[in-house]
């Protein structure tokens, strides 16, 4: 049999895989309306109490009387200003230290024994579990929230950064040595390009995680904020309120998400097409 028979029996296996297909937009338009209909049929029949789980319709009336008058003596944009403060202001420094940290740990073994084991020791812990730390050691000012913030993106960042560089293959490195790269041009020109993939995917990540840490962070003694606003509300049952709040942190969290994407699609438009 030929090599070109072969061949066809192996590409439509890939298409199982999702190489070749279309667009799964429309699929996931579907699923989210299922399980908007299902919300809406379970809270409407009385299975679940109101309080509970509330209706779609209240949850929207909620958020357009939160976005009219704001809520716990802030408006929506303060409340949402100050998380996206905290957010970027921790993401900026989780990055400047956390690139050149996981790339150091790729390339120099003692970067790597020095910054492994501390790294590998917190990174596994809940921020609720270092959060009285942060207290102790920094107030209950914004320096605290930041700090924990940052913790909790740096570990990915740094991760996916030496992963990037550890996964560089010698044989490219051994070809621009033979055509007489120096060091610094290696870095910019091999090490670096080949390792920004994992580190954009590293980012996008720690950018979950750091949404996924908010809540936590504004507990410690904040008067604005997404995840303030999202406490507050539980202390009074507000359950309504709550589910603006966490669409609130779920759109933003998916905006940075798509940004992200943007990103890797214009500075790494080879990735994934090999």
């Amino acid at each position: 049999m030929s090599d070109a028979s072969q061949a066809v029996p192996v590409t439509v296996k890939m298409r199982g895989f999702g190489v070749g297909e279309k667009s799964t937009v429309p699929i996931s338009i579907v699923t989210a309306a299922a399980i908007l209909a299902a919300w809406w049929l379970v809270s409407r029949t009385g299975l679940v109490a109101h309080l509970f789980l509330p209706t779609p319709a209240e949850v929207v009336s909620v958020a357009h009387s939160i976005w009219e008058d704001g809520y716990a003596n802030a408006t929506l944009w303060e409340h949402v200003s100050a998380s996206l403060m905290r957010i970027l202001s921790a993401a900026l420094i989780a990055i400047a230290l956390g690139i050149p940290a996981g790339i150091a740990m790729g390339l120099n073994r003692w970067a790597k024994g020095i910054l492994d084991a501390p790294i590998e020791f917190y990174w596994p812990l809940p921020p609720l579990a270092y959060l009285p730390l942060m207290i102790i050691w920094m107030g209950i000012g914004e320096a605290s929230k930041i700090c924990l913030l940052t913790l909790a993106m740096f570990a990915p960042i740094v991760l996916s950064a030496q992963a990037g560089v550890r996964s560089l293959p010698v044989e490219r490195v051994n070809a621009a040595l033979s055509l007489g790269a120096t060091r610094w041009q290696l870095f910019t020109d091999v090490v670096l390009p080949s390792a920004l993939p994992e580190i954009l995917t590293g980012i996008r990540i720690a950018l979950g995680v750091g949404w996924g840490t908010l809540v936590a962070a504004e507990l410690i003694a904040a008067t604005r904020g997404i995840g303030y606003m999202i406490m507050s509300a539980s202390h009074f049952l507000a359950t309504d309120a709550v589910f603006v709040g966490i669409a609130i942190i779920a759109a933003c969290a998916f905006a940075f998400s798509l940004v992200m994407r943007a990103l890797e699609r214009l500075l790494v438009p080879w990735h994934g097409k090999g």
